[in-house]
């Protein structure tokens, strides 16, 4: 049953909105006050918020409490109402996050219509953060370049320590990936991986979201005993508050902590593992992130490269995710039969960039070769970053223009094939031999 909030200083609105409301089988709460609002909304958890614009208080009204609503969940929907609508009133409330303004008198047929849409708004909200959690967990961690075996190696020696794990690498090159993948391969992995995304943390409610709280006697779990026996993963760690990261080291140095409203110490045992896309040593030396946590979170360091630093890993990669967008029939080498494009582009989202072009040709290409080549193109024409070619320079001999040329193809043939001098000269029809010595010459390390 979806509970509803309501919030209006008119006795009798409130009671014809019970009265609407109960008889379509919806829980209500109603509230006359701007402080009983406030109350409920600190300490409560609700589906949709109906709330008037003008209430009891001067200085604060419905537009305060949609804001109090929103830092809590900004998707939870919200419907404003007002008897004394106006076009200002109506375009401040949506560009706060109502989800719609009801001018009272109001139409019930219009206000059950708004409801319904709210709610279902909401539940595919949901859904669509379930869905996209459960195929994030269902990915593996793809990779045989050097780089990627590398660290491969190190999690299988560290999975069964329980170690704190520092995760460096740039944006979209797979760091929850790689978090996910320890916490399977380790001893803990019956238990919950618990994400805590300090991007996204809200400074407001951080207290209750990350030690619990203690509500009209009924506990209400936080982060740190939802990652009990299990992992908590913190990601981009380097955007904690000063304040909320002397929090953190507290719980890692006493290993308890307490809820909120509560008096009795609660006992953690989660394996923690950061991430962060900076160099959070640096951080450390500006004075944005404390040196004291910095070491002990960097117990084991694991660098995750830039996906322009493996590109031997893109067919690997496409087609894993032609696989997991489509199925094991699918022949991506049918439809892409040409990836120096692929190798040849930058790829500043990395990892979560390919993965999206991937599912981009799956769903709008399929077996549409023209649609196929229309997306590859749109994607990469515009970025190849051609003008940045050093041999194309007029200022440039010819021998050294074509020297230019040479260093930069046959820099980019060794990383697609991972560094690999036999496999490179076979690729560019050399002998191993003559490769060799081109490579010294041009003074390219191999």
């Amino acid at each position: 049953m979806k509970k509803i909030l309501i919030v209006d200083d008119e006795k009798d609105i409130r009671f014809i909105l019970e009265e609407i409301l109960t008889e379509r089988k919806y829980s209500v709460i109603s509230v006359g006050t701007i402080k009983e609002a406030e109350e409920y909304i600190h300490k409560n958890s609700f589906d949709l918020a109906l709330l008037d614009v003008l209430l009891d208080e001067k200085s604060r009204d419905g537009l305060y409490l949609l804001n109090l609503i929103k830092n809590k969940n900004r998707d939870l929907p919200v419907i404003m109402m007002s008897g004394h609508a106006n076009i200002q009133i109506a375009v401040n409330s949506v560009k706060d996050g109502a989800f719609e303004f009801l001018e009272k008198p109001f139409n019930q047929e219009r206000l059950l219509n708004f409801i319904k849409r709210g709610i279902e708004y909401s539940d595919l909200i949901n859904a669509k953060k379930d869905l996209q959690e459960n195929i994030f967990e269902s990915f593996d961690f793809i990779g045989e370049s050097k780089e990627i075996l590398k660290i491969k190696e190190i999690i299988q020696k560290i999975s069964i320590s329980d170690g704190r794990i520092l995760i460096e690498g740039p944006s979209g090159s797979g760091k929850e990936l790689l978090a996910r993948e320890i916490h399977r391969i380790s001893n803990r992995n019956k238990n919950n991986f618990v994400i805590l995304d300090s991007s996204r943390i809200n400074i407001n409610n951080f207290d209750e979201n990350i030690f619990g709280i203690l509500k009209n006697g009924e506990v209400v779990k936080g982060y740190l005993e939802k990652a009990d026996k299990g992992t908590l993963f913190i990601d981009n760690v380097n955007d904690l508050p000063l304040d909320v990261q002397n929090k953190i080291l507290r719980v890692i140095t006493d290993q308890r902590f307490k809820r909120l409203n509560d008096t009795i110490d609660i006992t953690v045992n989660f394996r923690l593992i950061v991430s962060t896309s900076i160099n959070l040593q640096k951080e450390v030396s500006q004075g944005n992130f404390r040196e004291d946590l910095f070491h002990r979170l960097n117990v084991i360091n694991l660098n995750l490269p830039a996906l322009i630093d493996r590109l031997s890993d893109i067919p690997l990669l496409i087609e894993y995710f032609f696989t997991i967008f489509i199925g094991n029939s699918y022949n991506y080498k049918k439809y892409i039969k040409n990836l120096d494009f692929f190798y040849s582009y930058n790829w500043p989202g990395n990892v979560r960039e390919l993965r999206n072009l991937v599912e981009r040709v799956a769903i709008l290409g399929q077996d549409n070769m023209e649609i196929i080549n229309n997306i590859i193109y749109n994607t990469f024409n515009p970025k190849l970053n051609i003008e940045n070619n050093k041999s194309l320079s007029t200022d440039l001999t010819l021998k050294e223009a074509r020297d230019n040329f040479e260093k930069e193809y046959l820099m980019k043939q060794l990383k697609k094939n991972d560094g690999n001098v036999s496999k490179t000269a076979k690729s560019v029809g050399m002998d191993r031999t003559a490769l060799h010595r081109k490579l010294s010459s041009l003074s390219i390390k191999h």
